[in-house]
């Protein structure tokens, strides 16, 4: 998969944007750290984060993580699939396994965001400690 139009953070989130809308999930590298996927807790739709706020979390077979908001935004849409379907986050992270949409509120806040090489970059370092 292409991840060029992509986003990350250091937190291992990742932003997809798409007009005013951000569609937000975990990484490949955050799903497999993690291990497989057993629940994830969704952020209620309307509610508003701001950035790097804690709005939702994963549960894993290893540990529970918190998802932080990586742009601020109003949520639109949650995945309800993962409500059942946990394991998606694992076999699909930049594509069915998507946590949900936020509208924009600060376009500019995505400027600071990783480009998936940077990422890259920023992975190889962790990886490597």
């Amino acid at each position: 998969m292409d991840l060029k139009d992509f986003k990350f953070t250091k937190e291992h989130e990742w932003v997809k944007v798409e007009g005013d809308i951000a569609v937000v999930g975990i990484t490949d590298y955050a799903q497999k750290e993690l291990g497989d996927v057993v629940y994830v807790e969704l952020p209620e739709v309307g509610s508003t984060y701001e950035k790097d706020e804690a709005c939702s979390n994963i549960e894993s077979v290893k540990a529970v993580s918190d998802i932080y908001a990586p742009v601020s935004g109003e949520v639109t849409e949650v995945n309800e699939e993962l409500e059942d379907n946990p394991e998606i986050v694992n076999k699909d992270p930049y594509g069915k396994g998507w946590l949900f949409k936020l509208k924009l509120e600060k376009p500019d806040e995505l400027e600071e965001l990783m480009s998936a090489d940077a990422y890259d970059e920023y992975v190889q370092g962790i990886t490597k400690e």
